[in-house]
């Protein structure tokens, strides 16, 4: 008589065996984490993180101070440039202009010129007049701000270009370096086996993905930050024109209006 499967005795059931060295691997694999990354530096994996952390510092550092210094000029340019139009006294004007803050770049450009404009006034007669004409002199003067206020637009560019460009190669020197420990202890130990190596790939990965978290931000605030100074400069170009034509002719050219030669 056939017995039933489930009537057949324990004994003759198969047993379950473990998988070999799944123990192990688990242990190995909770090697991989970044406590146990910090404690197995070496000389040159200190030099490579810390690197990492100043760059990470610095570059959120002239982002946060870019978003801010951006910010204040985008809010303020406007009421400036159409407040110093709109006032009918220059002295006020120019007062406007003085109680403005430090950073602001519209209103030290209008100071510049004016100040310019009142130089060569006080100075008719003189070799400077014969040298430079009032309209030389109030373009230099321009010039010179406007070339001021955009080196000042770019503070801190240059850190995000070379963080954006350089710290995925850092951290690939750690990657390599993570490498090179894991095969140092294939070789030491004659076996490859995820206990040996998984502190030095651990160590590799995380060096990569730590380069990669630090550049990606950095290039997309460069990137961002490139556009908005752009849109700044022009604005800058477009007032320092406004202002040439003011201060060396006493009147403001203004836009849409056609010369009478050319609406003849």
């Amino acid at each position: 008589m056939q017995q039933d499967a489930s009537q057949t005795p324990a004994a003759a059931q198969p047993a379950v065996v473990p998988a070999p060295g799944g123990g192990s691997n688990a242990a190995a694999m909770s090697q991989m984490g970044f406590h146990d990354l910090i404690q197995n530096f070496d000389l040159l994996g200190w030099i490579v993180f810390i690197t990492l952390c100043v760059m990470s510092i610095s570059s959120i550092y002239f982002v946060v101070a870019n978003m801010l210094r951006n910010g204040m000029i985008r809010a303020r340019m406007e009421k400036v440039i159409h407040t110093f139009w709109d006032t009918p006294s220059a002295q006020d004007a120019v007062r406007f202009l003085e109680d403005q803050p430090k950073g602001e770049p519209f209103s030290k450009i209008a100071l510049d010129c004016a100040s310019a404009a009142a130089h060569h006034q006080r100075n008719e007669g003189s070799r400077l007049v014969e040298a430079l004409n009032r309209s030389e002199f109030i373009d230099r003067a321009l010039r010179q701000a406007v070339a001021r206020e955009s080196l000042r637009l770019e503070g801190g560019m240059t850190v995000l270009a070379t963080v954006g460009s350089s710290a995925p190669f850092v951290g690939l020197l750690g990657t390599v370096w993570g490498i090179y420990h894991a095969l140092i202890k294939i070789a030491a130990s004659g076996n490859a086996s995820m206990e040996a190596v998984a502190g030095p790939v651990g160590e590799a990965l995380i060096m990569t993905a730590f380069g990669l978290f630090v550049a990606i931000p950095a290039v997309l605030a460069y990137n961002f930050f490139v556009r908005q100074n752009r849109v700044i400069y022009a604005k800058f170009d477009e007032f320092a024109h406004d202002l040439h034509d003011f201060f060396a002719t006493g009147s403001r050219v203004e836009a849409g209006v056609a010369p009478v030669a050319a609406r003849k």
